[in-house]
C-alpha cells in the first residue's frame, strides 16, 4: 500500500531502448526498478500521453436492503349459521334432539421480537476505551505495512515503537604518508675533439596543395520523439494525507538542429622537393663517462583514525500492549475494537390458541303442539385473516475501502478557466472554495475534499469522476 510516507519513485530514463511506439512516438525504457513497478501493476494501464493518475482512496460501498418481517401470523375467524326450523300442528317432538354450535374465537398474544438491522463488526480505535476516536483508513493501512497484525482480536490494543539508527565506532589503519625513494646522481664527464659531422641529412620537402570544399547546410535529428511518465505538479497538495504521487504520461517532441557541412570539392595533393645534406666541421665534446645514479628506499608512514559506522537504519514497529519493544514507545496506540450489531424491537401478535367451534346437546321436548322442525342444522364459515408484516430497512456492506488508480487534473493537462469551473460549482453546491480565482489554493482543495467525502465519490486527488459529478465538461 502507499502512502504519503512511503511514496512509489518512479524514474523514467530520457535515453535507452526504445520499448514501442505511442502516437506516433517513440516510448523510452524505464530502469529496472520502473520495469517492475510496471509489471507488479502499479502503474495505470492503457494511459495516453498528456494524461495524469493518482492512487486515491475509494470509500467503502453500503447498500441498505428492505426486510419483510411478520407482526400478525395468519389466522381465521369462524361465523356461525344458526340452524333453520319450520313450525307443524301434529304431536311430535317440539323440538328434536339436536346439538348447537358455539364459536369459540381465536386467542392471540402479544410477543416482541427482535430484528437485527445493522451487524456486528471491528473498527480500530486511536486507544482503548469506547469514546477512543475511530482511526482513519490511511492511519490504519500505514500501520499494517509497519507490523499491525490482520488477524488482531477485539480488545486487542497495539503500541508503536521507535527504534533509532544504530552505529558502532572501529579503529582503521591508513596511509599517511606512500614508500618512496630517494634518487642521488653524479653529473656525466666530457673531452673536446674535432669531428666532421652529418648537419642535416639529404631529404625531401613535401608541398602540401590543400583540397577546395563547398559550405552546405543541413538539417538533422538531434532527439526522437518519444513519451514517458513524470510527476505531477500543482492539485497534488494532499488534505488528508490518503495517496502517493500523481504520474502524468507526457509527449516530448523530437528535436532538429541545422548544421553546416562542407562537401569536399578537389582531394588534398602534395608534391616533393629535394634538399641535399650537409657537414661541417666542429668541435664535439665527447661523452668519458655517463651519469650515475644511486636509489635509497624511504618506508612508508602510517596513522590510525576512529570511524563510525551505521550498523542498522532508524524503523517503526507496532507490538502488542504489554509486551516490551524495541525502541522507544511513540505514544501512538490502536485497540481493535468490536461494534455489537444493531437490532429493532417489534410488536406483533402471533395465534395462542387457534379459532374453534363447541357442541352443545339440546334436548328434544315432545308435546302436542305446533311443532319446530329442523330443515336445515347449523353450519360455521371459516374466514381467513392475513397475516400482517412490516417492511425493516437493513444496511449491510457491499465493498471495503481500498486503493485505486483514477484519471486526476494536475498543472500538466488543466487550465484556468478549467479551476474556475470547479469553483464556481463548489460554491454553489454549497462547499466553500475560498476566492474564485481559477487557482487551486487549500481553501478549494478541502472544499474539494468535503464534496467527495459527502458524495462518497474516491478522495486523494481531484479526478475526472469528481468533475463530472459536478456538472462540468471537460473540453466543453
Amino acid at each position: 500500500m502507499l502512502t504519503r510516507k512511503k511514496m512509489i519513485s518512479i524514474r523514467v530514463i530520457a535515453a535507452g531502448m526504445t520499448l514501442g511506439v505511442l502516437g506516433g512516438a517513440s516510448v523510452i525504457a524505464a530502469d529496472n526498478e520502473a520495469v517492475a513497478l510496471a509489471d507488479a501493476g502499479l502503474l495505470p494501464t492503457n494511459a495516453r500521453a498528456g494524461e495524469c493518475y493518482a492512487k486515491v482512496m475509494v470509500p467503502a460501498e453500503y447498500k441498505t436492503v428492505e426486510e419483510k418481517v411478520v407482526v400478525a401470523e395468519a389466522s381465521e375467524k369462524i361465523e356461525v349459521i344458526p340452524a333453520k326450523y319450520e313450525w307443524t300442528e301434529v304431536r311430535v317432538p317440539v323440538q328434536q334432539e339436536s346439538e348447537k354450535l358455539v364459536a369459540v374465537p381465536a386467542k392471540l398474544e402479544t410477543v416482541k421480537e427482535k430484528v437485527e438491522i445493522e451487524p456486528a463488526h471491528t473498527v480500530w480505535r486511536m486507544g482503548p476505551g469506547a469514546n477512543a476516536k475511530i482511526a482513519d483508513d490511511q492511519t490504519v493501512l500505514s500501520a499494517l505495512a509497519l507490523g499491525l497484525p490482520k488477524t488482531a482480536k477485539p480488545s486487542q490494543c497495539f503500541n508503536e515503537f521507535h527504534q533509532p539508527a544504530q552505529y558502532k565506532t572501529e579503529t582503521e589503519k591508513l596511509l599517511k604518508t606512500a614508500a618512496s625513494e630517494e634518487i642521488i646522481t653524479s653529473e656525466p664527464a666530457f673531452e673536446w675533439v674535432e669531428e666532421k659531422v652529418l648537419v642535416k641529412e639529404a631529404s625531401e620537402k613535401i608541398v602540401e596543395v590543400p583540397a577546395q570544399y563547398d559550405v552546405i547546410t543541413e538539417k538533422v535529428l538531434e532527439s526522437p520523439a518519444y513519451t514517458t511518465w513524470k510527476k505531477g505538479r500543482g492539485l497534488n497538495e494532499k488534505v488528508d494525507n490518503a495517496t502517493g504521487e500523481i504520474m502524468c504520461l507526457v509527449e516530448v517532441p523530437a528535436k532538429y538542429k541545422t548544421i553546416e557541412k562542407r562537401v569536399l570539392k578537389s582531394p588534398v595533393n602534395i608534391k616533393k622537393v629535394e634538399i641535399p645534406a650537409e657537414y661541417t666541421t666542429v668541435k664535439v665534446k665527447k661523452l668519458v663517462k655517463p651519469a650515475q645514479e644511486k636509489r635509497v628506499a624511504i618506508p612508508a608512514e602510517y596513522q590510525t583514525v576512529e570511524k563510525r559506522m551505521k550498523v542498522s537504519d532508524a524503523r517503526l514497529s507496532w507490538i502488542q500492549a504489554g509486551v516490551s519493544g524495541e525502541g522507544k514507545a511513540t505514544g501512538k496506540t490502536l485497540c481493535l475494537a468490536e461494534i455489537p450489531a444493531k437490532y429493532q424491537t417489534i410488536t406483533k401478535q402471533v395465534v395462542k390458541e387457534k379459532a374453534s367451534i363447541k357442541k352443545v346437546e339440546v334436548p328434544a321436548t315432545v308435546k302436542t303442539m305446533r311443532m319446530s322442525k329442523l330443515v336445515s342444522p347449523a353450519t360455521e364459515k371459516r374466514i381467513p385473516i392475513p397475516a400482517k408484516y412490516e417492511i425493516v430497512p437493513k444496511r449491510t456492506k457491499v465493498s471495503s475501502a481500498k486503493l485505486e488508480w483514477r484519471p486526476v487534473l494536475c498543472e500538466t493537462n488543466t487550465t484556468k478557466d478549467l479551476v474556475l469551473q470547479i469553483q464556481r460549482a463548489l460554491q454553489k453546491a454549497g462547499f466553500n472554495p475560498g476566492n474564485i480565482d481559477g487557482v487551486i489554493g487549500s481553501a478549494t482543495l478541502r472544499a474539494i475534499d468535503s464534496y467527495q467525502r459527502k458524495n462518497n465519490l474516491a478522495h486523494g486527488g481531484l479526478t475526472l469522476q469528481t468533475i463530472e459529478k459536478l456538472g462540468i465538461k471537460i473540453g466543453g
